[in-house]
């Protein structure tokens, strides 16, 4: 919630120090920037404060409303000392009023980017709302898994390969105005019908992230080294679904929990891009991140971004 602190008791108490929820502090979202209003009677309590004790992380209001007694900052999302929290299907920006005149106060805002960053050409209509309690919007992120050409340059026009041939799959995400993001695939498996619990199935990405086909069958099967950090590319030899099932002249490839980290985190054991070329090696090249694959790697979910599944298929194979 956005509820102003006040400033600390000093001496005898006084009703006004009291805590309440007062609804002074507005924000207003847009794809890449927000704009926070404030009363100048902050507290609630009929006193307005002095537009220079009051800023946004540090950044100064760039305008005031004085007949409406109200300060407008305004910052992009990465500005003005915002802090990124991670959650599931969320970004949380946090920015934090300061309040510095004698006394010292503060007060969290509390927002994600607006919903739905829409592909089409409709223009974003974010709208002002004075709250108490803060709502968290929730942006919405687009991943694909695409068959690609050989030259990674476009998306493959046929899904019939032959033996000897390399499918090559690229697992992206669709970069709009919100932090940069790194994309991931957990685990793969191949199967008749498009079902992931289906029977005979071949399971090659596991282990949250580690490409297993090459480490127990010796192919060359991998994840290319990244170039660009919302897009990963995986290399796969036919062969090895024949290898595995004879049956298999007609797949389906489903990755399920494909995420999304922020690019400026370090890659970890559970958001990782893992191949075994004479030995583990990463496509992110921090290999020490590679070192659970040939056991278990640590469950820890709390940096990721949206787990989504994509299935490909039928992928035919003769």
């Amino acid at each position: 919630s956005v509820t102003p602190i006040r400033p600390p008791r000093t001496g005898v108490a006084h009703p006004c120090f009291e805590t309440v929820p007062v609804n002074t502090v507005g924000v207003k979202c847009g794809e890449n920037l927000v704009q926070v209003e404030v009363k100048q009677d902050l507290f609630g309590i009929g006193q307005l404060i002095q537009p220079a004790h009051l800023t946004l992380g540090g950044c100064a209001a760039v305008g005031e409303d004085v007949e409406a007694q109200r300060l407008i900052f305004e910052s992009e999302l990465q500005g003005c000392g915002s802090k990124l929290e991670m959650v599931e299907d969320a970004f949380i920006y946090t920015f934090y009023l300061l309040y510095k005149p004698i006394n010292f106060a503060m007060t969290n805002v509390h927002f994600s980017p607006c919903r739905k960053l829409n592909v089409s050409s409709n223009a974003l209509k974010p709208t002002w709302t004075f709250f108490a309690d803060s709502k968290l919007v929730e942006e919405q992120l687009y991943f694909s898994l695409k068959l690609m050409t050989d030259d990674w340059q476009i998306e493959r026009a046929s899904s019939q390969y032959f033996l000897g041939d390399l499918i090559r799959m690229e697992a992206s995400i669709l970069q709009y105005h919100h932090v940069p993001l790194r994309v991931f695939v957990e685990s793969c498996v191949a199967t008749l019908v498009p079902d992931i619990n289906s029977k005979p199935r071949y399971s090659f990405i596991e282990n949250d992230g580690c490409l297993v086909d090459a480490a127990l069958m010796g192919t060359s099967s991998q994840f290319l080294p990244r170039s660009q950090d919302h897009k990963l590319q995986i290399q796969l030899e036919t062969f090895i679904f024949k290898q595995q099932y004879a049956e298999m002249d007609l797949i389906y490839i489903t990755c399920h929990h494909l995420k999304a980290t922020a690019a400026s985190s370090p890659t970890y054991a559970e958001g990782k891009a893992c191949s075994f070329v004479n030995g583990w090696w990463s496509a992110d090249g921090d290999d020490q991140v590679c070192g659970c694959c040939d056991t278990t790697c640590t469950m820890r979910r709390a940096r990721a971004i949206s787990i989504h599944a994509a299935v490909l298929g039928p992928i035919s194979i003769q």
